[in-house]
């Protein structure tokens, strides 16, 4: 499994980007997560203020 992102939901305020200990994320318009990099954590979803990531 990889996070999925709401591209729709998504407000690109970077708090996935910083809390993924795996750099996964780039965040410009909205976040975009890199498939082969994410280790499927979580920590992401946890701290998405706008319920835009899921497993």
């Amino acid at each position: 499994m990889v996070v999925k992102v709401d591209e729709d939901a998504c407000i690109a305020c970077a708090q996935c980007e910083e809390e993924c200990p795996v750099d996964a994320f780039t965040v410009e318009e909205v976040a975009v997560v890199d498939e082969d990099t994410c280790i499927d954590c979580g920590n992401c979803v946890e701290v998405c203020p706008v319920d835009a990531l899921s497993l």
